[in-house]
């Protein structure tokens, strides 16, 4: 599968992504190639092979649940861009 110039521009702006122009091409035959990739699976041999639903059928492995030591607020904080109040400050998502 063939990837176009505008191709990239439209999946780079749906990804909010702003390409220099010397970046376009790298990035239209990297997606050529994962695109190439993927459609090569539809040739494999899957007649008789079960849909993997779920895993493999084990049972998940458990711990214990514990207290064990944990970070203070200000060890948390230490490296945080932006706190109030002892709190992250993060962008609103809504």
């Amino acid at each position: 599968m063939d990837v176009t110039r505008e191709d990239v521009l439209r999946c780079a702006a749906l990804a909010h992504l702003s390409l220099r122009e010397e970046e376009l091409e790298p990035m239209r035959l990297a997606m050529t190639r994962m695109l190439t990739h993927a459609a090569s699976l539809d040739e494999l041999p899957l007649d008789g092979v079960e849909p993997m639903l779920a895993g493999l059928g084990r049972p998940l492995p458990r711990r214990e649940d514990v207290p064990s030591d944990t970070f203070t607020q200000a060890e948390a904080l230490a490296n945080a861009p932006e706190q109030d109040r002892g709190c992250f400050v993060v962008p609103k998502v809504l």
